[in-house]
Order: structure tokens, then C-alpha cells, then sequence
């Protein structure tokens, strides 16, 4: 016991022992700086120093740019080029949905497993025909008024009308005799024109290549898109000369016949056309002859 307590004395007397430390002229030993230390105060000092030194030094790095050079750290601009990167790709992937739901639709278009129309231009008309006893013809004076004003406006407006639709013609494709024709019962949802090896195919329409390339069944196929949902699709070509994305116009040549494709028998044109969505008969809407 009285060890101990001597022991703790002698440390106590230590840590408060005196010190002097003096900075001489080396030439003179003139005393220039002197102080009064004890290893307790030496102590203190350097760890508020390094304490100090810790703090500032966090603090420089936390609150400055200097942070950025730093490994580990990720500058600012970084941040935003991920986070615009982050919404890019979220536009993107919703993108990719549209492609994959817009492509599986053409697939359907390609392989038939669809519910076609069944309607023309003649059952068209008779389920919208009425009997003139059925309505009053006389027009009344708010409606010529109206009539007048909608005249009016229309003369100087560039945009399509219902008019414009009405007079929608096609253009024939290729002329020549049907080898088979549209058939619902067998999804045969076109027609086949008989046709020499290389004779030219021409689009329906204006419209846009949304589909040029090959598949194993029918061939070298082209879809365009047109006005109005219609779309039209050429199989078995021999070769094609228009590529996704190119803009045709009415007549224009877009493929060549051939007899391509697994179910081809011989120089041939498979033509289909289709109505928002549905297969309908070429024949009511194009002339073949």
C-alpha cells in the first residue's frame, strides 16, 4: 500500500515537475526565449493542438470543394451527370416498353394471330343508310348559319378534313390475277397476285417503312404505315429497296416480286391491308385489274 501511494506521488510529482526551456545565441549564449513547462502542460497542449488540427481539417474537407480530391468522395458534377443519367434511363426503359408492345404487334400482324374486321365498303354504307322518312331534311335557318360560318373558316385551314378522307384512293400495288384470295376461315388475311420474277412493287400510299427484313416463313416483307391506321404489308419479295424508317411516296417502288420464304411456291406478292389494328379485304378498297 504505502508503494502504491509512493508511486503515485512520484507520478503526480513528475507530471507538475518544472521545466525551463531556453533558446540561446549560439555565438553570445546570450538567453534570448525562455519558458516555464511541466510535462502536464506539454501534454495538454499537444493534444488541444491535435485536436484542433483534427477538427479544422474535417471541417475543410466537409464544407469545401476540396473534398473532391479526395478517393472516395464524388464531386458535385458527378452527382448531377448520374442523376441526369438516372432519368435518361427512365426515359429509356419507357421507351423500350412502347418499342416491345409496338413490335409485338407487328409480330401479330406477321404471323395472322389476330381477329380480323369483318366489314366493306358496301355493309359500311348500308348500316349507316336511313330512310329519308326517318329524318326532317329541311335544313333550319341556324344551321345554314352554321353551314356558312364553317365555309368560312374552312377556306383558309390546311389541315386535313373528313373530305380528305373520303377521297382517300390507293394505288395498286401490282396488277395481275390472284393465284388465292382473302380467306377469314384459313387466316389467309391477303391476297396473292400472280406476278413475274423482279416485277416492280409499288406502296398504296404515302406512308413511312416501319418493317423491312427477313423472316424464315414468308420471306423478304415490307410494312409501310399509312394515314388513317391503315398499314400494308408485302411478303415473298425477292428483294426489298426501301429500309426501316424511309418515307415513300403513293407509286413509289419499294420491293421487287420473287418467291422467298417457306410458304412461297413461286414468284408471287402476298399483299395485306390492314385498318387500325384488323385485317381487312384488299379487294374493297383496291383495284387489282
Amino acid at each position: 500500500m504505502t508503494k502504491n501511494t509512493k508511486h503515485k506521488r512520484n507520478f503526480r510529482q513528475k507530471l507538475l515537475h518544472k521545466y525551463r526551456l531556453v533558446i540561446l545565441n549560439e555565438d553570445t549564449f546570450e538567453e534570448k526565449v525562455s519558458f516555464k513547462l511541466t510535462r502536464l502542460n506539454v501534454f495538454v497542449v499537444v493534444t488541444l493542438s491535435a485536436i484542433l488540427l483534427i477538427a479544422g481539417t474535417t471541417v475543410l474537407i466537409a464544407f469545401t470543394g476540396l473534398r473532391e480530391y479526395i478517393p472516395g468522395y464524388s464531386s458535385t458534377e458527378l452527382q448531377q451527370r448520374a442523376l441526369q443519367l438516372a432519368y435518361k434511363t427512365d426515359s429509356l426503359q419507357t421507351v423500350v416498353e412502347l418499342n416491345n408492345q409496338y413490335l409485338g404487334s407487328i409480330k401479330r400482324v406477321l404471323s395472322g394471330d389476330v381477329k380480323p374486321a369483318e366489314f366493306n365498303r358496301d355493309s359500311l354504307m348500308e348500316s349507316h343508310r336511313l330512310s329519308a322518312d326517318e329524318i326532317d331534311l329541311k335544313p333550319s335557318k341556324e344551321d345554314s348559319l352554321l353551314r356558312e360560318t364553317v365555309v368560312q373558316e374552312d377556306k383558309y385551314n390546311f389541315l386535313e378534313t373528313a373530305t380528305s378522307r373520303a377521297n382517300y384512293a390507293l394505288f395498286p400495288p401490282l396488277k395481275g390475277p390472284f393465284s388465292e384470295g382473302y380467306n377469314i376461315k384459313d387466316k389467309h388475311f391477303g391476297v396473292d397476285i400472280v406476278a413475274s420474277h423482279n416485277a416492280p412493287i409499288k406502296s398504296v400510299s404515302d406512308g413511312t417503312v416501319i418493317f423491312s427484313g427477313w423472316t424464315a416463313e414468308t420471306g423478304n416483307v415490307i410494312i409501310l404505315e399509312h394515314s388513317y391506321g391503315l398499314i400494308s404489308i408485302y411478303k415473298h419479295n425477292s428483294s426489298l429497296t426501301k429500309e426501316q424508317g424511309d418515307r415513300v411516296q403513293r407509286g413509289e417502288v419499294i420491293a421487287t416480286a420473287g418467291s422467298t420464304g417457306e410458304y412461297s411456291t413461286g414468284p408471287h406478292l402476298h399483299f395485306e391491308l390492314w385498318s387500325e389494328g384488323r385485317p381487312v379485304n384488299p379487294t374493297d378498297f383496291i383495284d387489282f385489274e
